[in-house]
């Protein structure tokens, strides 16, 4: 029987917090997965185990602590993916399934990093409406977005079209400075930053020039046939209850159609219904259409972001 031993490993330079996880979750799920004692003291982790399992523990914290400085947070679900694939059980499957859906652009390779994130790809791809409902930072949008790219490299579709209603966020667009185009520019602009980190400058202007990827507010949808097209709706809980009919009505032959938003930031009038929350009391039941609920689980932006987005939840609840 192998003879217990103890280590120290320094967590010095690390925000000590991040690491540990909210109510150190991390921890506690790197404790579980281990034979023996893992106890976090100031900047340092002190381990308790057989030579075997020290030898883990001290690759695993290794890979952590990468993670933790390449992107500035640690998630429940980096701890998880790291153990089973340390430990090397379970996890084939898993990662194939991952891998499976990952999607090559000119800029970088994007992978599912939730389970939620891994349905939603799935179900675009097997679905013609699919809904992201969720919270900012949970890759709604960056995602269909990848996805539009992917269905038109491979000739699936022949065309991109994203969309967006303008709808004052506590701006009045009639004191904005400019024509209707520039006016309208500036709600746009969260679906160019999607573009630009997967395309060159080059490739996006040539592929807007020849309407190949066309980008407009969702006034412009009315009375067209959206065909052969993926087609793409942000910050859907803006739509209006008139507005989603319409844009539903749209959807042509051989198209696809995503649409994406946050029930928890409608900036429209109180006496005005969102569209996106009327859609899931109305289109629940129809095949075809898909509904995939995000979490602050799925953030997958600072790690900031999901404390901000847990908190809001909590007070609203208090």
């Amino acid at each position: 029987m192998s003879k217990v031993k103890d280590r120290r490993i320094s967590l010095e330079g690390f925000n000590i917090s991040s690491f540990a996880g909210v109510q150190d979750s991390n921890l506690k799920l790197i404790q579980k997965s281990f034979n023996g004692k893992i106890v976090l003291r100031g900047e340092e982790i002190y381990v308790s185990s057989t030579p075997e399992e020290l030898e883990k523990i001290e690759r695993l914290i290794s890979i952590l602590k990468m993670k933790l400085k390449r992107s500035g947070y640690l998630r429940e679900e980096d701890v998880k993916e790291a153990i089973m694939d340390l430990q090397g059980r379970g996890m084939k499957k898993e990662q194939t399934e991952f891998e499976k859906y990952a999607i090559k652009t000119p800029r970088k390779t994007i992978v599912p990093r939730t389970e939620n994130q891994l349905r939603y790809l799935k179900a675009i791809e097997e679905n013609d409406i699919v809904i992201g409902v969720g919270p900012a930072g949970t890759g709604k949008t960056f995602l269909a977005v990848a996805m539009a790219l992917k269905f038109l490299r491979e000739n699936r579709v022949e065309k991109i079209i994203l969309t967006r209603p303008a709808v004052e966020a506590g701006e009045s667009l009639g004191f904005l400075p400019g024509d209707y185009e520039e006016k309208i520019s500036p709600y746009l602009t969260p679906l160019y930053d999607a573009l630009y980190s997967m395309l060159t400058p080059d490739a996006i202007k040539r592929l807007t020039d020849r309407r190949v990827i066309e980008i407009a507010p969702l006034a412009y949808m009315r009375g067209r046939t959206l065909s052969d097209a993926f087609v793409i709706l942000d910050e859907a809980q803006n739509t209006k209850s008139v507005q989603m009919k319409m844009f539903l009505t749209r959807l042509g032959p051989r198209s696809k159609v995503v649409i994406t938003g946050d029930v928890t930031q409608i900036d429209l009038p109180r006496d005005e219904n969102s569209g996106l929350v009327e859609i899931q009391h109305v289109l629940h039941s129809i095949p075809g259409i898909v509904f995939i609920k995000f979490g602050p689980e799925d953030v997958v932006r600072h790690r900031l972001v999901k404390d901000i987005v847990e908190a809001y939840e909590k007070y609203k609840k208090e």
